[in-house]
C-alpha cells in the first residue's frame, strides 16, 4: 500500500533561473538508509547535506513494515521536511530520499523523486542519479507497447523496464532493467524487504556506503555521511549492485567487467570541498589545481581572490604556490531566496550584487589573480570582473581551475549546447578581450591529471570521465545518435526538394 501524502504545491514550474547565470548544473543528490527508527529524518538530514547537488526539489520515501510513504516538494531540504511531525508523515525504518536539479525533464512536481510504483512483486521506490543516454529510444519503445508514463524523467523509464521483466525475483528484475539502460548514473532502490543502491558500469556518478551504529547507509557523497556521523566504510564500485536486507549487505556484480572512468566534474565543482570521492579528497585536489595554475599560467600580482565559493580552495592552493596573499575579495551572501530576483535585465545586475559584493579594501589598487573553478558561456565571469573593476582593481588576471570546456555533457551535467561555450566560439585572446581581462589562463588537461594523482592521460584508455574537455565520451550517445541521423535525413530531404 502507498500513502502519498499531501502537497500545496501545484505541478507547475518551481522557479525562473537567471538566464546568464552560466554555473554547470548536476542532476541530483541521492540518499538512502535501512533499519534505523527515525529513517525519514536521518535522510532529510543526509539530504540537506547534499543540497549543493540539486535546489529545485526534493523528496523522501518511507517504508514502514506494512506502507509506503512518500512525500515530493518543490525547493529546498530543510523548507520542506522542517518540522517535528516528519516521523509522523513519514514513519518507518527504512527510507530512500532524493534532490534534484532538472536535467531529462522540467522542473514539475511529477518529475520530483523517488518515484514510486506498485508491481507485481510489490513496492518499489527509486531515487536516480545522473542521465540515461538512452532515454528516449527505451521510452518510445515501452510507449509503443502500451506504458503509460506519468513523467518527463528518464528515471520513470527504469520502473517501467523493471516492471516487465519477467524474472522472479525483485533483484533479478532490477539486474534484467539496468542491463537495458546506458549512460552515467548512481541509483538508490526500495522495496518492501530490500534497500539497493547500483552504481553504473564505468563508476561516472558517485555512490558510497556508509555505517550508522551496524545500519547501512547509502549516500552520494561522503559528507552526507558525516552530517549523521556515520562511518565511511567504502565507495560502491563501478558496476556494483549492493542489496542491504535484515541478512546483511549482499554485493553483486551483474555487468561485464570494465575499467572505472569517474567523472572529473565532481571534483572541479560539483563535489563538496569536504567530501572523498573515489578515494580523493576534493578539497585536495582543488588545492593541487592551483598549485598547478602557477607553473602553468604565472603572473606578477599583488592578491590572489577566489570567486566564492567554488573557487576557494584553487585559489588557496594557488596562493601558496606563488608566495602571494590570499584574500577573500569578493563575499558571497547566502542568504538570498532565488524567486526574489525577477527576470529582467536591470533586476539581474542587482541579483549579482546581492549575491557577490567586491570588498574593496582588498581590491583597490591592486593587480589581482581571479580564481574561478571553470567557465562555461563566460556571462558570470564578465559580471565578476566588471565588479572587481569597478572597485578599484588596477588589473585583473582570470585563471580557471579547469581545462576549457568544448563540449556538452549528457550524462547528468546541464551544459549548455556547444555552439553555446566560450572556448568553442572563442581563441584565447578573443576571450580575454570579451571577458575584459589583462590576462587569461586555463588549467591544462594534463594540469587536471596531476592534480588527480593520476599521472598523465592514456588517450586510448582515459583513467576518468573527461569528455567536456576533450571530445572522449566514455559510451555511445543512442539517442543523440538516432536524432542526429534524423536531422541528417531532412537536409538530405530538404535539399533534394530545392534541387528539384
Amino acid at each position: 500500500m502507498i500513502d502519498r501524502a499531501s502537497h500545496p504545491h501545484p505541478d507547475t514550474s518551481v522557479s525562473w533561473r537567471d538566464p546568464d547565470d552560466d554555473s554547470p548544473r548536476l542532476e541530483c543528490g541521492v540518499f538512502g538508509i535501512f533499519g534505523v527508527a527515525d529513517a525519514s529524518a536521518v535522510t532529510a538530514v543526509g539530504l540537506h547535506a547534499l543540497q549543493h547537488r540539486g535546489q529545485e526539489a526534493c523528496g523522501i520515501a518511507a517504508f514502514d513494515g506494512q506502507r509506503f510513504h512518500y512525500e515530493k516538494h518543490m525547493g529546498h531540504v530543510g523548507d520542506a521536511f522542517a518540522g517535528g511531525d516528519l516521523m509522523d508523515r513519514l514513519p518507518g525504518a527504512v527510507a530512500i530520499g532524493h534532490t534534484r536539479y532538472s536535467t531529462a525533464g522540467g522542473s514539475f512536481l511529477r518529475n520530483v523523486q523517488p518515484m514510486f510504483a506498485d508491481l507485481e512483486a510489490g513496492g518499489v521506490a527509486i531515487a536516480h542519479n545522473g542521465n540515461l543516454t538512452n532515454f528516449l529510444t527505451l521510452r518510445q519503445q515501452l510507449v509503443a507497447d502500451g506504458a503509460i508514463f506519468q513523467s518527463t524523467s528518464d528515471s520513470e523509464v527504469i520502473l517501467h523496464l523493471i516492471a516487465r521483466s519477467r524474472r522472479g525475483k525483485v533483484v533479478d528484475r532490477f539486474i534484467d532493467a539496468l542491463a537495458q539502460i546506458e549512460g552515467g548514473y548512481a541509483l538508490v532502490a526500495m522495496t518492501n524487504k530490500k534497500l539497493i543502491g547500483v552504481r553504473d558500469p564505468l563508476g561516472i556518478r558517485p555512490l558510497v556506503l556508509g555505517d550508522l551504529e551496524g545500519k547501512a547507509v547509502l549516500a552520494s557523497e561522503t559528507c552526507a555521511l558525516d552530517i549523521i556521523g556515520a562511518r565511511f566504510v567504502r565507495d560502491i564500485e563501478h558496476g556494483e549492485m549492493v542489496v542491504i536486507s535484515e541478512s546483511g549487505i549482499e554485493s553483486l556484480r551483474p555487468f561485464p567487467a570494465a575499467l572505472a572512468r569517474p567523472c572529473l566534474f565532481e571534483y572541479v565543482y560539483f563535489a563538496r570541498p569536504d567530501s572523498v570521492v573515489n578515494g580523493h579528497s576534493v578539497y585536495e585536489v582543488r588545492k593541487r589545481m592551483g598549485n598547478r595554475l602557477v607553473v602553468e599560467h604565472p603572473v606578477e600580482a599583488d592578491v590572489v581572490v577566489p570567486v566564492p565559493d567554488s573557487g576557494v580552495p584553487a585559489a588557496l592552493g594557488y596562493a601558496q604556490a606563488a608566495g602571494l596573499p590570499f584574500e577573500m575579495g569578493i563575499i558571497r551572501n547566502h542568504y538570498v531566496g532565488r524567486t526574489f530576483i525577477q527576470p529582467t535585465q536591470g533586476a539581474r545586475e542587482l541579483g549579482v550584487r546581492m549575491k557577490l559584493s567586491p570588498n574593496r579594501q582588498v581590491l583597490a589598487g591592486k593587480r589581482v589573480v581571479l580564481i574561478d573553478d571553470s567557465i562555461v558561456r563566460g556571462t558570470n565571469s564578465v559580471r565578476v570582473v566588471r565588479m572587481v573593476r569597478e572597485a578599484g582593481a588596477a588589473e585583473v588576471h582570470l585563471r580557471s581551475a579547469s581545462p576549457p570546456i568544448m563540449w556538452p555533457d549528457f550524462y547528468g551535467i546541464d551544459m549548455p549546447d556547444r555552439d553555446k561555450l566560450l572556448a568553442v566560439r572563442h581563441t584565447l585572446e578573443e576571450m580575454a578581450r570579451f571577458l575584459d581581462v589583462d590576462s587569461l589562463g586555463f588549467l591544462s588537461v594534463e594540469g587536471l591529471y596531476w592534480a588527480m594523482n593520476a599521472g598523465p592521460r592514456n588517450p586510448k584508455q582515459p583513467q576518468f570521465t573527461d569528455h567536456y574537455f576533450t571530445g572522449d565520451y566514455p559510451t555511445r550517445l543512442l539517442d543523440r545518435e538516432i536524432a542526429e541521423g534524423r536531422n541528417e535525413l531532412v537536409e538530405r530531404q530538404l535539399s533534394f526538394l530545392v534541387s528539384a
